[in-house]
This record gives C-alpha cells, structure tokens and sequence, in this order.
C-alpha cells in the first residue's frame, strides 16, 4: 500500500524546507527527504508506528524522524499522512481542539 500525502502534509513539507533552507537549503532538502522516505516504511508496515497519545484510535499513529512526527490514518484501501510537526508543537492547541 502507498502512503498518500494530503495537501496539509504536503504544506508542512514546504514549511518545514523554508524555514530549515534560510540557514541551510543543503540540510533542508536531507530532512525533506528523509520524512518523505519515511512514507516507504509507512506502506510497507503501516501498524509499525505508535498511536497517537492525543487521540484515541489505533488507525491514527504517527512515526518520529528527527524531530519532527510524521501522522497518518490508516484507512482500509490507502495510507493518508495528515501532518508533519514539530516534536514540540501542541497537536490539540489550547482549546483542546486537533490542529492536525
């Protein structure tokens, strides 16, 4: 199965490469391209990831590159990845409400 990237997980991406390429476009593209590597190993073993602590669900988990966490659904037909964040970003924000 293949790991679809939303548009959201997709902007993250560019977020994340903005801000990393204004000290290093080099270093930024490695991390952009280690997290997208890292959908491969969503496809091949989507289970391989922890749930979510934020949510309650086994088909929401996430997996860790760096400091940032990959989050994804597993759905029965695709893998959609929902979001790129920081480690230490509040997925909820302060109204308990998901940002993701």
């Amino acid at each position: 199965m293949r790991a679809h990237w939303t548009e959201t997980a997709q902007q993250h991406l560019e977020a994340i490469y903005n801000y990393i390429a204004q000290n290093s476009p080099v270093y930024a593209k490695r991390m952009i391209d280690r997290l997208t590597r890292r959908s491969m190993q969503i496809g091949t073993h989507p289970f391989s990831g922890r749930t979510v602590p934020e949510y309650e669900s086994e088909h929401i988990r996430e997996i860790i590159e760096g400091p940032y966490r990959i989050i994804y659904r597993i759905k029965p037909d695709q893998i959609d990845v929902l979001a790129v964040i920081h480690g230490a970003m509040d997925i909820l924000g302060k109204k308990g409400e998901s940002q993701v």
